[in-house]
């Protein structure tokens, strides 16, 4: 596991990224560079972006449930891909065959507050949990990463009173500790993004 930033470390983001936040799904993919991603996802181009900020207008012109628009840039080892009120992160029918041999991290929320952490690995769902749920999980390894999960920000307890706040920002700090990747303000702002128009598999 790797670094040590917890919810508070992004409260940049409903300060700068507002928008964003409402309605959003990130995707972590070990191995792949931002093309190699796209391909693998089957991906129309559709063109290039500076910062996480310009995706929004051109992923509400898609229109489309089952095809969605997607921003890619590559990170070290990683691929990072931004969705703008998309979820193709969350779909397993994806997910599961892009993680064959490697690892990949995506979590999710949307405008009803519905929201999905999921670390695939090989070809599996090692954990699966919603973050404003967190005491609840499921996956092969549902309890693999409760210290993680603590330190990130979450309130494990299966109570009414627990505590939620912040758990959007947590599941920014729990995949920064499964995947060594930490997106910062910098790295929204100037990311060189390789965007296309992929589609959504259906079970």
């Amino acid at each position: 596991m790797n670094g040590i930033t917890t919810a508070a470390d992004y409260g940049w983001l409903e300060e700068r990224y507002a928008d964003l936040m409402e309605a959003y799904c990130v995707t972590l993919v070990r191995g792949l560079t931002a093309d190699e991603l796209l391909q693998r996802l089957g991906a129309e181009p559709a063109g290039r972006y500076t910062g996480v900020a310009e995706l929004a207008d051109p992923a509400y012109e898609v229109g489309s449930p089952y095809r969605l628009f997607v921003g890619a840039a590559t990170v070290g080892d990683w691929a990072l891909m931004v969705e703008h009120n998309g979820y193709l992160g969350t779909v397993d029918e994806a997910m599961l065959p892009l993680s064959r041999g490697r690892t990949v991290v995506s979590h999710f929320r949307n405008v009803n507050a519905v929201d999905h952490f999921t670390w695939y690995e090989d070809g599996t769902v090692r954990l699966h949990f919603e973050p404003l749920f967190a005491h609840h999980r499921d996956g092969s390894h549902p309890d693999a990463l409760l210290t993680e999960m603590r330190e990130a920000g979450f309130d494990l307890r299966d109570a009414d009173d627990c505590d939620t706040d912040g758990h959007t920002e947590a599941a920014f700090a729990l995949a920064h500790r499964l995947t060594g990747i930490r997106l910062t303000p910098e790295l929204f702002d100037t990311a060189e993004l390789t965007c296309g128009i992929a589609p959504v598999p259906r079970s």
